[in-house]
């Protein structure tokens, strides 16, 4: 990895290089039906909160405000039902399957026969780096959602017990089912600090205490084997609706969103981003990427005509009252709840969670563009080449 980030700091060459090889490696991807080139990557196993979760969570499990995802219209846009996704149609994590030409993720809690072949998805919505038991023993009784990173990394390691996997005491005994594999992390973290709010737990344990956590759950995929792994960070929590509602109306920063949440956002991302790079020294093996969704959203949010949005405060699926379209007790899916005509238009869907239009413009930047580091074409090239 450091070779890579000296030839990053000293040669466009090379960027460009990569790109041409990832783009052909996309496009063997896409002819890998007639056999003539295989996948870069046969599976994915994805973990993260309801910004991933593609059904581990139903209506009767959600987080404080939102307990309404399976009903519509939640899906309607792709799906034209609800999956329990926590949006009008794809995720980050869908747009990155089909990227690769693998199917839709299974959520784990609803595996059925074999359609775990082409990876697996442990999100699960309302879920936090830190350990449950942190919130019940501060009485910060908004996290109702038990699991945490700690709990997906359990359920993957017996998902890989029953597939034959990681059955010794030893860690090696799971490299097998990386190969060919991609992590992907969702952004997690954020609920942390909104289950915190109000609270006399300061924000900056919180962080302390996320972080910690977050980089164990790392350390342990990468001594099981994780070879390349994508982290995303934390988005702009602070241009949310259920954000900008909460906040003094003195509290905003360039671009119109709560100036100290997004603040507190980008802190995260960039303590993050240093244990990120002492895991890339730890283990030079693998391919370690961060997703910067913070300047992805940002980016978005300075010019959203440009990626065709007009509405960017606003959630399209809600109660309209106040200037947000939200209201916490009657959340998307509520009987009260309106859904706008137009998603594609909106950057949020229901006051905390985003569109598939934004979606799929965010991960268009981590896949195509500038915003992952390194590169999504460095990792893919890496894999054509290493394995």
């Amino acid at each position: 990895m450091s070779s890579y980030f000296a030839a990053r700091n000293n040669s466009n060459l090379f960027i460009s290089f990569v790109t041409i090889t990832a783009i052909f490696v996309f496009a063997s991807a896409s002819s890998s039906a007639t056999g003539t080139r295989p996948r870069p990557f046969n599976k994915i196993y994805a973990f993260g909160d309801s910004f991933t979760d593609t059904g581990n969570t139903k209506s009767i499990s959600g987080p404080s405000g939102f307990g309404y995802v399976s009903n519509s219209p939640y899906g309607s846009t792709f799906f034209h039902h609800s999956t329990n996704r926590y949006s009008d149609g794809r995720l980050v994590i869908d747009f990155v399957a089909e990227a690769l030409s693998l199917p839709y993720l299974p959520p784990y809690r609803n595996l059925k026969g074999n359609n775990a072949s082409s990876g697996v998805n442990f999100a699960v919505a309302g879920s936090t780096a830190i350990n449950h038991a942190f919130f019940v023993e501060n009485n910060l009784t908004l996290d109702r959602t038990p699991e945490s990173i700690k709990t997906q990394l359990l359920w993957f390691r017996s998902f890989l017990e029953s597939r034959g996997y990681c059955k010794g005491a030893a860690s090696e005994d799971c490299r097998a089912a990386f190969d060919d594999a991609l992590v992907w992390v969702g952004e997690i973290g954020a609920n942390d600090y909104a289950y915190s709010v109000g609270s006399t737990v300061p924000s900056d344990t919180i962080r302390e205490l996320a972080i910690t956590s977050f980089t164990e759950f790392l350390q342990s995929l990468l001594k099981m084997g994780a070879k390349y792994v994508v982290v995303q960070g934390l988005p702009l929590t602070g241009c949310l609706p259920l954000a900008m509602s909460l906040a003094p109306e003195d509290d905003r920063d360039d671009i119109g969103c709560v100036k100290s949440v997004n603040k507190q956002s980008n802190t995260h991302n960039a303590v993050l981003q240093a244990k990120l790079q002492g895991l890339r020294t730890q283990f030079p093996q693998a391919v370690i990427a961060f997703t910067d969704y913070w300047n992805a959203y940002r980016t978005v949010m300075k010019n959203p005509t440009k990626f065709g949005f007009t509405e960017k405060f606003k959630a399209c699926c809600g109660t309209g009252t106040g200037p947000y379209n939200f209201d916490a007790f009657s959340t998307c899916g509520t009987p009260s709840a309106t859904v706008c005509k137009n998603p594609s238009q909106y950057i949020n869907w229901d006051g905390v969670h985003l569109t598939e239009a934004m979606y799929k413009v965010v991960s268009n930047m981590f896949l195509n563009g500038t915003l992952t580091h390194p590169p999504f074409s460095y990792l893919l090239d890496r894999k054509n080449r290493v394995g």
